[in-house]
């Protein structure tokens, strides 16, 4: 098979959908893989470490959309992208459709196969190829939510430890999942008061005997969210329902209560944001303020440590293109449920129903697709 790699175009987006190590075990089971020009630098990969493990590179997007059957990506095709894609494609990358109809809808009309990575699964009901950039995220949140606290940066002008003789900051994890864990251990790594809000019993007792009472846990109502986010110092919302938008768990009108520079950090953007008051921003301007209160809204978050995520990224992924590669879709899909979970569009439709749901469009099942 041929496999198109394009150069991502997102604001602040250094990440590529394979590594020249990607690249080698693709070319070493008969593959062709093209990647465009470029693709690598912002990871510190230049185009001959592509071509000497056998790839080949293509001087633009159009030709690496031209060249390839299957086309890995990281982050959603912009509205140029979808218009390169073609029926015959398939589409490997992330893509959040819920939140996002522009997108869909140009998925749709391409008539292309798309899978998103954060929608497949593993034998124990969890999402592999989420996962890794999820521990990203989760770990960063920490880091920029500190950063926000600053004065400087329109925050209260609190240090996350504290310092002897002055209390830390309080931090509120909403979401005990892989984000939520992976915050919570850099938080209590810089000393904060740290709570995490699961709606899970369960999940609750697992992270009260992983961090054995370094933190504190909580069930999630919206009371309990109302009443903790008042003495808030840093907010971070982690909350998950794969493949579907995420659900709003701090108002508007709970802002009002909080303290001014307080900060709110949104994990879960990519899929509409768990706050009222979200809205995506970039790398490159990533903060506003609503009510006196910091809102890091970075719809990319992992793209700022694109090296460490692009490593991560393709540990997770490469085994599944690899069986896209060898099987084609249709076979390599019908032979495992848990790849079929990723399928998003295929022949113009929405095929994975939460993203349907959210989305107000009709959820159709692919004719040809038998395991699901």
């Amino acid at each position: 098979m041929k496999i198109g790699v394009p150069k991502e175009i997102k604001n602040h987006e250094y990440r590529v959908g394979l590594t020249p190590n990607g690249a080698a075990e693709l070319v070493l089971a008969g593959h062709e893989v093209f990647v465009q020009a470029s693709a690598g630098e912002g990871v510190g990969f230049a185009d001959s470490d592509y071509e000497a493990v056998g790839a080949k590179i293509v001087p633009d997007a159009d030709a690496a959309f031209a060249e390839g059957e299957l086309i890995v990506k990281v982050k959603e095709p912009q509205p140029v992208e979808c218009q390169k894609l073609e029926a015959r494609h398939t589409l490997f990358t992330y893509l959040h459709l819920a939140p996002d109809p522009v997108q869909t809808e140009g998925l749709r009309k391409s008539g292309c196969t798309a899978i998103a990575y954060e929608t497949v699964t593993d034998v124990y009901g969890r999402l592999p190829l989420l996962k890794p950039m999820s521990e990203v995220a989760g770990r960063m949140s920490v880091q920029v939510g500190a950063l926000s606290l600053q004065k400087s940066e329109g925050g209260r002008g609190v240090l996350l430890g504290g310092v002897p003789g002055v209390t830390a900051a309080k931090v509120v994890i909403l979401g005990g999942g892989v984000s939520g864990t992976h915050a919570a251990e850099m938080a209590v790594g810089m000393r904060a008061d740290v709570t995490i809000f699961d709606r899970s019993i369960n999940r609750l007792a697992e992270l009260d005997a992983i961090f054995q009472g370094r933190v504190k846990t909580a069930f999630s109502t919206p009371a309990a969210v109302a009443e903790a986010v008042k003495t808030a110092d840093l907010v971070i919302g982690a909350v998950l329902i794969p493949g579907a938008a995420a659900p709003k768990l701090v108002t508007r009108d709970m802002l009002k209560t909080m303290k001014d520079g307080s900060v709110l950090v949104d994990i879960a953007i990519d899929q509409g944001g768990c706050f009222e008051t979200s809205k995506a921003t970039t790398h490159q301007d990533p903060t506003y303020i609503v009510d006196g209160i910091v809102h890091y809204c970075v719809a990319n978050m992992p793209g700022a440590v694109a090296r460490t995520s692009t490593l991560a990224l393709t540990n997770a992924t490469l085994p599944f293109t690899m069986a896209l590669a060898n099987k084609g879709t249709h076979k390599a899909l019908n032979e495992d449920i848990h790849l079929a979970r990723g399928l998003n569009i295929a022949e113009g439709e929405v095929t994975y129903k939460p993203a349907a749901d959210d989305l107000g469009v009709p959820f159709v099942k692919p004719s040809w697709l038998s395991v699901l």
